[in-house]
């Protein structure tokens, strides 16, 4: 028969695994244009995010910035897309599956916040199918009717504009 010893220490908690180091984010330059294309494509396919050509890219890369992993991949991706001295839309938001839960697409949406607040703008919106994550950045649902340039400028080409499933969501700054 063997004794417990009530003066037992506890065993030992094993070491957290080691933290994985964060993307570090930048704004896009033209040759981030191919990396970018390859990680929004799933999210095309799916209908998480509208087409972008090439050219559009190239045209309009001075509105992204990119969060880059360790080994230079471009992991993450979104646009501040101005549409008058007052309103900007957050736009082609991509974060690569293995690195979404980890923070990297909240970090490129404060990073344009803070580019919307530098040049002055009032409100910056966008449209979604996961309305929560905005929510918890401080977004609000709101109509999309409040955003008529928007609907004038993208809306009109979506292949899903008689049956669109995104939610408008806007942050006041």
């Amino acid at each position: 028969m063997t004794s417990l010893s009530l003066n037992a220490r506890p065993l030992p908690t094993p070491p957290a695994p080691p933290a994985q180091p964060q993307p570090s984010l930048r704004p896009a330059v033209l040759s981030d244009v191919a990396g970018m294309e390859n990680l929004m494509a799933p999210f095309v396919t799916s209908g998480d995010l509208l087409p972008r050509s090439n050219y559009d890219l190239c045209r309009h890369i001075k509105e992204y910035v990119v969060a880059e992993g360790q080994d230079g991949a471009i992991v993450g991706t979104a646009s501040l897309k101005i549409y008058s001295t007052e309103l900007a839309e957050v736009a082609g938001l991509a974060v690569r599956d293995d690195q979404q839960g980890r923070g990297v697409g909240k970090a490129l949406v404060q990073s344009l916040l803070v580019d919307a607040r530098a040049v002055g703008l009032k409100v910056v919106f966008g449209l979604t199918r996961k309305p929560l994550f905005f929510i918890r950045l401080g977004f609000q649902v709101v109509e999309k009717e409040q955003f008529p340039l928007k609907v004038w400028a993208d809306c009109a080409r979506c292949p899903r504009q008689h049956a669109c499933d995104e939610v408008a969501v806007a942050l006041t700054l």
